[in-house]
């Protein structure tokens, strides 16, 4: 490491100012900064210091992200060896070589076999994610002269997991470049962006093209095969086609067919745990969500309806189904698109988590409504941060002219 770090040091003079790289110096500052901490420390005791940095906030996401990681790749095996024991001979293309020369998938019970099958999908998606996305947000540091930001790394983290295995990779780059682009860098950048960027891209793949990120045959990686979503289940009978389907502890851990990193609420719990111990995610919305749609799927419980089964599940199915423990944890608390005041933090919680159960019981032609809620919350959080100071402004005017 120290020959690396004498390598970048004399290759420093090139690309600082005057230098005849000094063009490309965001890209010499973001390799160095990623294997490197910053030198530059804040010294002095009129200073604040702060442990946690830019780079630290977005690793300890990322280490959060890590079971979900594992969940990606193995229920992606584990669904489609469930189906299909698949070989090499009922895959076409690099992944049939793949998987004949390394001998691996076929048996839905091996770890082995189901986590290297799952990740021949989840790999080529996450690597497309961030080279393509890492090109744009390097392209848009050259331009504007500023430094790579590590905001990407989670961006590009939390994209490919909310994508379904069969995701063409060509569409993968498109939505990620939709999401960086269109989503952030017009507005600015990291930190500036008023919607979640990996949320951006996968509505905008929703939209211009459903028929491969929803429906039924896309979300078990074996071609021809045609399997409905745990949610798409309910929409069509109630409880009574989930419980057939699943159990609710099989829905818990995650071992159901959708979004690849999205499934399992244990994993999402274990992503929560280690963002409010760190204090990056705010606690406050995570279960002002969490009350916003219990409260309202309890109502639609209690109202019941002989046209809707939707109305009959209740508010531990909706935690364990589809994307709301993820999108709850990692999503609506992005601390850039989300709100930023505590009592606009219950609010923005709260909207999230009834939109969310509004848009899936009133709407069964969309069963999930995690994604739509949260940028809708995105689009009103800096609202509801500047109605929350002004009444505290107002409280506090009254005390003192009291």
């Amino acid at each position: 490491m120290k020959a690396l770090r004498t390598l970048l040091d004399k290759a420093h003079p090139h690309f600082a100012k005057g230098g005849k790289l000094a063009r490309f110096y965001p890209l010499y500052e973001a390799a160095d900064s990623f294997i490197y901490t910053p030198g530059q420390v804040t010294a002095g005791s009129l200073h604040v210091r702060d442990a946690m940095d830019l780079k630290r906030v977005m690793i300890t996401v990322v280490f959060a992200l890590l079971p979900c990681f594992f969940m990606a790749m193995w229920n992606t095996g584990y669904q489609a060896n469930s189906v299909l024991q698949v070989n090499a001979d009922s895959v076409e293309g690099w992944r049939g070589l793949v998987i004949g020369l390394l001998g691996f998938g076929g048996d839905p019970a091996s770890l082995y076999d189901n986590l290297l099958l799952g990740a021949s999908w989840f790999v080529p998606i996450y690597l497309v994610t961030n080279i393509v996305g890492g090109l744009w947000e390097g392209l848009f540091s050259l331009v504007r002269g500023h430094d790579i930001n590590e905001g990407f790394l989670v961006t590009g983290s939390l994209f490919p997991l909310i994508c379904p295995p069969t995701l063409p990779l060509w569409q993968v780059a498109l939505g990620i470049s939709f999401g960086v682009v269109i989503g952030k860098e017009i507005f600015g950048g990291t930190g500036k962006n008023f919607l979640n960027p990996a949320l951006t891209g996968r509505a905008f793949l929703f939209f211009a093209y459903p028929a491969q990120i929803s429906g039924n045959s896309v979300w078990t990686a074996v071609d021809g095969f045609s399997g409905a979503t745990a949610l798409s289940r309910a929409a069509e009978g109630g409880v009574a086609a989930v419980s057939q389907m699943t159990s609710w502890f099989s829905a818990f851990l995650g071992t159901i067919p959708g979004s690849m990193g999205e499934t399992s609420t244990l994993a999402c719990l274990f992503g929560a745990l280690v963002l409010v111990v760190s204090g990056i995610g705010s606690w406050r919305i995570m279960l002002s969500g969490l009350l916003g749609a219990g409260i309202l799927s309890s109502l639609f419980l209690l109202v019941d309806s002989s046209t809707n089964p939707m109305f009959g599940l209740g508010p531990l199915w909706h935690l364990v189904l589809g994307g709301f423990a993820f999108g709850l944890v990692f999503m609506a608390t992005d601390p850039v698109s989300g709100a930023m005041t505590e009592g606009g933090q219950w609010l923005y919680g709260v909207l999230i988590g009834s939109l969310c159960i509004l848009i899936r019981v009133v709407n069964p032609a969309f069963p999930e409504g995690m994604m739509l809620a949260i940028l809708f919350g995105n689009v009103f959080a800096p609202l509801i941060d500047q109605l929350v100071l002004k009444v505290h402004i107002k409280r506090r005017l009254r005390h003192v002219e009291g």
